[in-house]
């Protein structure tokens, strides 16, 4: 069996696993109403609607 001869440092480890959890932009949509930017799936923040109705009231 395959046995490391020394232990792999803290910072080795921690180095290693950084590299791979990356943390990816968040998707983005645009408002069918408005056309603002807004998350998939969530009340536009700009016009209020969600799935062609009003939800929320933005002045």
């Amino acid at each position: 069996m395959a046995v490391p001869k020394q232990k792999k440092g803290r910072a080795k480890t921690h180095s290693r696993r950084s590299a791979n959890m990356k943390i990816s932009a968040p998707a983005r949509s645009l408002c069918p109403r408005c056309g603002a930017v807004k998350l998939p799936h969530h009340v536009c923040s700009n016009c209020g609607f969600y799935k062609n109705r009003e939800v929320v009231v933005v002045e």
